[in-house]
This record gives C-alpha cells, sequence and structure tokens, in this order.
C-alpha cells in the first residue's frame, strides 16, 4: 500500500503491527463459471491470495477413456458452450495427429474459418456485455441507460456475425455439426457465403470503434511476466510453434516437458508454469508475439492502438482480444471472398493405436490435447489443458500486486478494482473444472 497522510487510515482498514484484515469475493460476476478470492492484509502487506475456482470437477479425462476415438471431439466439446469449436478442432487434431491423418487444405481452412467465428463471438460477448460496463462505471448493460443504445445494437451485430459465420462454415455456432475428424461432412454454400461477407463487411466499423473504445481505457496493472502462445505467419490461431517472450521455442509433442503442473490445494483446477515460471496465455500473449501477421487491412486501420503492443499491462489483454475481432473479420473476408469451396472425397481416416497431440489457441489462450488410442481404436488415456489453468497462478500475483499497490482505505472499491482484473484475463471457470467471492483477512 501507498503510505502517506492516511498511513492511519490505511492501518485501520489493513491492520498495523500483529492486526489483520480479510476480505472475502464470492462469485466474481461476468466472467465464465465460478469461483471465489480470499485475501490476507497485515501491516499493509498482503500475506496471500487463494484464487479458488470452485467448480465441480466434471472428469472429462476419466469419461474419454474406452470411447471410440472418432467420436471424442463432439464429446470433448461439451466442455464449454462458448468454446466448444476451439474443443472440438483442437481433439480432432490430437486424433489425426495419433493416427498419422493429414486432412485436406480445404479441411484446415474452413477450420481456420470456424475457429475465427467463434473468436468474434466470443470476444465481442466478453468485451462488449460484461467488459464494457467497467469502461463506464456500470454494473451491467443492464444500466445503460438510452443514450448507449446504438453502442449494444452494435455489440450484438458484431456478435451475431461471429455466431453466423460459425453457422455457415460450421453448422452451428455452439458444439458444431459439420465438423468431424478428418473432414467437414458440408461445404459451405455459395449464396450463404455470400450472404456472411456481407455481414462481415457490415459491421467492420462497430468492430473498430470498440477498438478505440479500449484503447482509450485507462486501466492499467504492468507485470513483469513470461508471455507464451502460438506464433504464426497470419495469426491464425491453429497453426504455428509455441514460443515465449524471450524467444524459446517448443515442439508441440514435447510440451509435457515445458508446461509444469502445479498441484493448488485450496482450488478444484491444477495451476501450470511454462519452463517453471509463471506465464500468461490469451489475447495479450497473442498481441505481443504476432502484432507483425495482423492482417493488413487491420494494421492499416487500427495502427495506433496496435502500436500499443508488445505490453505488460494485463487490462491490454481486453484491447488485444479487440483487435484480434478485427483481424478475423478481415482475414474471413479474403478467405471467402478468394477460395472456391468444393465437395472433396477425403480418404477414409483409418484408427489405429497411437498417441497424438492437438494445440491451437483458444480466445483465452493456448489449448493442449493429448489422446492415446489403443489396437482398438479406443481412447486409452487423455489429457487437457485449458488457459485459465495456465493463467491461475498470474491471476493470483496479480491481485497481490494490485492490492499493495492501491490508494484505497475501504474494501469494496478494492474488491471492484479485483473483479475488473480478473474479468481482464478472461478467465473461463467452468472449462477449467478437473467465480468473484473475496475473504480479506
Amino acid at each position: 500500500m501507498h503510505r502517506g497522510e492516511d498511513a492511519e487510515a490505511l492501518e485501520h482498514a489493513y491492520g498495523a503491527g500483529g492486526g489483520a484484515q480479510h476480505i472475502r469475493l464470492d462469485n466474481i460476476t461476468k466472467i465464465e463459471g465460478h469461483g471465489s478470492v480470499d485475501i490476507k492484509v497485515r501491516g499493509g502487506k498482503v500475506e496471500y491470495v487463494k484464487l479458488k475456482i470452485t467448480e465441480n470437477k466434471r472428469f472429462y479425462t476419466q469419461a474419454i477413456r474406452n470411447k471410440p476415438a472418432i467420436s471424442l471431439p463432439l464429446m470433448t466439446s461439451r466442455v464449454c458452450g462458448t468454446c466448444s469449436i476451439a474443443h472440438l478442432t483442437c481433439c480432432s487434431e490430437a486424433v489425426e495427429n495419433a493416427v498419422g491423418y493429414v486432412p485436406s487444405e480445404q479441411t484446415l481452412l474452413l477450420r481456420k474459418l470456424s475457429l475465427y467465428g467463434m473468436m468474434i463471438r466470443d470476444h465481442a460477448l466478453h468485451l462488449y456485455l460484461f467488459c464494457l460496463p467497467d469502461i463506464y462505471g456500470k454494473d451491467s448493460v443492464l444500466d445503460f441507460d438510452s443514450s448507449m443504445d446504438g453502442m449494444i445494437k452494435s455489440a450484438f451485430a458484431v456478435k451475431s456475425a461471429g455466431n453466423n459465420l460459425s453457422k455457415v462454415i460450421a453448422g452451428r455456432a455452439v458444439h458444431a455439426t459439420f465438423a468431424e475428424v478428418g473432414k467437414f461432412s458440408h461445404i459451405p454454400e455459395k449464396g450463404d457465403i455470400s450472404n456472411i461477407v456481407g455481414q462481415l463487411k457490415s459491421v467492420r466499423d462497430f468492430a473498430i470503434e470498440f477498438i478505440e473504445t479500449f484503447y482509450k481505457c485507462d486501466f492499467r496493472l504492468e507485470r513483469d511476466i513470461d508471455f507464451v502462445s502460438l506464433v504464426s505467419k497470419d495469426y491464425s490461431f491453429s497453426r504455428g510453434d509455441v514460443e515465449d517472450s524471450s524467444g524459446f521455442c517448443i515442439i508441440r509433442e514435447k510440451y509435457k516437458d515445458y508446461l509444469n503442473k502445479v498441484v493448488i490445494p485450496y482450488s478444484q483446477a491444477l495451476g501450470y508454469k511454462f519452463r517453471g515460471r509463471e506465464h500468461m496465455v490469451g489475447a495479450l500473449a497473442r498481441m505481443n508475439l504476432n502484432r507483425n501477421s495482423i492482417h493488413p487491412a487491420t494494421r492499416k486501420d487500427v495502427a495506433k492502438p496496435i502500436s500499443a503492443f508488445p505490453s505488460k499491462n494485463v487490462f491490454h489483454n481486453n484491447l488485444a482480444q479487440a483487435i484480434e475481432i478485427l483481424h478475423c473479420i478481415d482475414h474471413s473476408i479474403e478467405i471467402l471472398e478468394s477460395h472456391d469451396f468444393v465437395a472433396e472425397k477425403n480418404d477414409p481416416v483409418e484408427i489405429k493405436a497411437g498417441e497424438g497431440v492437438g494445440l491451437l489457441e483458444a480466445p483465452r489462450g493456448t489449448l493442449y490435447y493429448m489422446l492415446s488410442i489403443d489396437k482398438n481404436g479406443k481412447a486409452s488415456n487423455g489429457n487437457i489443458i485449458v488457459p485459465t489453468q495456465q493463467n491461475q497462478i498470474g491471476m493470483e500475483k496479480s491481485i497481490v500486486q494490485m492490492v499493495e499497490e492501491s490508494d484505497a482505505v475501504e474494501h469494496e472499491p478494492i474488491e471492484h478494482e479485483i473483479e475488473k482484473l480478473i474479468r481482464a484475463y478472461d478467465p473461463c471457470m467452468s472449462c477449467a473444472s478437473h467465480f468473484l467471492k473475496v475473504n480479506w483477512q
């Protein structure tokens, strides 16, 4: 805590000498899932922060055992409704790598487009409906007055474009029906492609306006932390190699050698470190490491916001998400206008024994799948590591830093700042099950 003329008030609020104060923040709002935070402060210093993911275990890695490998992607897509396409795609890739199947270029392109649709709608939900109220000092979008009606309509228009892109490409926005191991069962119709291109173009200016809003936001917490993401030539979320801020690159099949499991006894989810260090995944990490690969049209129209990166400001994770929406819109338009999608005769996927890794960027960060398949074509083992588990340790450390740097002398404003910080990480507690209640001490 900063100590000066208000030292006496601070001591009263947080405890001087042997005294201590407890904060409990229950059921953080406007995030995916449930969790709580316990904080103990003594003499102006944080003694501990316990970020508790309180979702019940759902035992996905046990449930997939002895299930036919070909059916696993549709099952694991149920890990998360908002990120279902990410789980479906990552699991499909793991199955294909386990059996040595190489999808066609058209299939990979359709996967890229389906991921773009998911990114647009998922980021739009988080940014426009969960984070905008923080910027405008409101509890929720329901508290906005009529002067904000245009902004809310624009928000839903962008989200709708993402939904519809996923529907055209993958069959549904949630739990897609066209995407399978090795192929897409349906190829988008030319009329549907023309309609979605028109819709994407119609919301592009809205996306730029929202980028400006998040660029002007002055929320700040700078962390000296390692950023980790896939690095690719086209910022596609699905290809490339895993790198960190120092340029260290890993082979995806060897990810277990670098992602170190950390048991957190007070949380239902495991935590992870990268090469033994606290790290951050997500849009901020992606933008820091891939900003030069942003689509040219996006770079042209939002050059100034992009110039904010690389950044150590955790709140810039939201700005990075806003820029990613525009990138996804621009790249989707280019792909849809320049490619003719045709019905393919795909080679059948021969399921056999093997082990495969799937790896891509979900909205909240790097997602890892590992599957072992036995000679009968059934899953004998599996492992899923989601982004929130990788960010959990960093979120705790960020809360410590925020509380110790705060000038506030009352609990309520600090609790509000903590909630904003957690939302900046955009955690999905539901995915991390295997959210904000603060207990001040």
